[in-house]
């Protein structure tokens, strides 16, 4: 019994964590334009598919030259969805076009994969050594995901703290019309946190692709699972993210050992809707004032 609930936990924070990067994709680009990004699930997977058709059977380091490459196509390819979404919205992001614009990204990307791969999933080999748990064998990339969730948060904690760029960013985030005021380029800096998020879920979905399913109809299972760590952590909050997403993940993992794999999203969306019946602005999230 000990073993089974230690595998549950294990397997669901590494899960969890691929979540939880998603959760850090979305908050950098919401920081920066108030947008949530549904597009980042299918970004996942496409960061995948790099890598069963790039590095699938390769060595460790032709692998590792790899990496990069994935996470900057990922990159140019959000930035560019990200200059496409914010067109329209001109000096602000009030009008609601973004929801339409960021799902509709994600449904063409699906069904792209879905038109040219099939429905298929795809198997990827891991390059990471697999590890013992209790006499359980686990695959590598499950620590692996886990390992990529702790770089993100500390690259990203130096990055908008410590970097010019960074901290021009952040600013967007504390009050928009003033950096606008102040001469900073709001729109490119915006594109850059799209960039950013893209580099992100490249990464994180080329080096995870072992434990992910590599399948046209996969992204929506991310994205909506990255969405509820987001939001039960407390959008803005990366630290909040880091509970969150193995939050989420334990908790589909034990959804899925005692009742059935088919029902983790359900316990998902309860998740959600529990926390937010009592604590609205997530679980490290601050509450603000609105003026009606």
């Amino acid at each position: 019994m000990l073993s089974e609930i230690l595998i549950i936990v294990v397997r669901g924070i590494a899960i969890g964590s691929i979540f939880s990067i998603i959760a850090m994709s979305f908050n950098i680009v919401h920081g920066a334009t108030g947008i949530l990004n549904f597009a980042q699930g299918n970004m996942l997977v496409l960061g995948g598919f790099i890598a069963y058709f790039l590095a699938n059977g390769v060595g460790l380091g032709q692998w590792l030259l790899m990496l990069p490459i994935a996470g900057i196509a990922i990159a140019v390819l959000i930035a560019f969805q990200g200059w496409i979404t914010l067109l329209p919205l001109r000096s602000g992001t009030e009008q609601d076009s973004w929801i339409i614009s960021t799902v509709s990204v994600s449904v063409i990307i699906g069904a792209a994969m879905l038109l040219t791969q099939g429905p298929f999933a795809y198997s990827v080999q891991n390059m990471v050594p697999s590890f013992r748990i209790l006499g359980v064998r686990t695959p590598g990339a499950y620590a692996l995901s886990i390992g990529v969730m702790l770089f993100w948060f500390f690259a990203l904690r130096i990055f908008l703290k410590h970097t010019f760029l960074g901290l021009a960013i952040s600013a967007l985030r504390q009050d928009m019309d003033a950096a606008r005021a102040a001469g900073l380029p709001v729109r490119r800096l915006q594109i850059v946190a799209f960039a950013i998020s893209g580099l992100m879920v490249g990464t994180a979905g080329f080096l995870v692709a072992p434990v992910i399913s590599v399948s046209s109809d996969a992204g929506l299972r991310y994205v909506l699972n990255g969405f509820v760590a987001v939001v039960v952590g407390g959008i803005g909050s990366n630290l909040g993210t880091m509970i969150g997403g193995p939050l989420v993940g334990v908790v589909g993992m034990l959804v899925a050992y005692k009742i059935g794999g088919s029902y983790q999203d359900l316990a998902s969306l309860l998740l959600l809707v529990t926390i937010l019946m009592f604590r609205p602005q997530g679980l490290l999230g601050r509450a603000s004032a609105r003026q009606v």
